[in-house]
């Protein structure tokens, strides 16, 4: 099964396709010529240790000045030393969830996301053949937790819901598990995949 997934998972990659953003529910958002985007690497990592596949995600403290208490990937924006965003998905995975960067096996990458924090996001997947111990950074991760990935991968377990930002009714993706309200960048990105994998 871990085999067939993993041919699935690179055949999506393998896939050409445009970037998201967190405005693609909102076409009528004018975004500002010549605006500065920072690049930045988030893993999704997948473990196919046990018989259902699992994709590992925090929740981010809620004492954090930017998206506090949300859900999200391992992941950060990167830094002068990283070689490239891959290496900063893998350092930021080993600071906020204690994974060893030698661990996750690197499939490939998702198209770019850019958010409305003017951040490139690119979403570096990969998949855990063994197991680890999280260990949650304090003050930046609160939690560390696994959704089935056939969770994430069924579209129709994605919903479009809407809040007030700066002033505006904002739409995002949002695809709910148990106790946990993944939306935003992070079910953006996931419905981005889920899309994908059932082309």
């Amino acid at each position: 099964m871990a085999r067939d997934l993993i041919s699935d998972l690179l055949a999506a990659l393998g896939r050409d396709g445009s970037g998201s953003s967190d405005f693609d529910l909102n076409p009528e958002t004018v975004l500002p010529e010549g605006r500065k985007l920072r690049p930045a690497g988030v893993l999704v990592p997948v473990s196919v240790v046990a018989d259902t596949p699992q994709l590992i995600l925090t929740k981010r403290s809620s004492a954090l000045k930017h998206h506090p208490g949300q859900i999200a990937f391992p992941g950060g924006k990167q830094d002068e030393g990283d070689a490239d965003v891959t290496a900063t998905a893998l350092r930021e995975a080993r600071e906020e969830i204690g994974l060893p960067p030698e661990m996750p096996r690197i499939l490939g990458h998702l198209p770019i996301h850019e958010t409305v924090t003017s951040f490139s996001v690119t979403p570096v997947v990969a998949v855990l053949d063994s197991s680890f111990e999280p260990i949650a950074e304090p003050g930046e991760v609160d939690e560390v937790f696994s959704v089935p990935l056939a969770h994430v991968l069924n579209p129709e377990n994605y919903v479009v819901e809407s809040r007030r930002w700066r002033g505006q009714r904002r739409y995002y993706y949002a695809v709910p598990y148990g106790p946990y309200y993944i939306w935003g960048a992070t079910a953006r990105m996931l419905r981005g995949l889920a899309a994908r994998m059932g082309e």
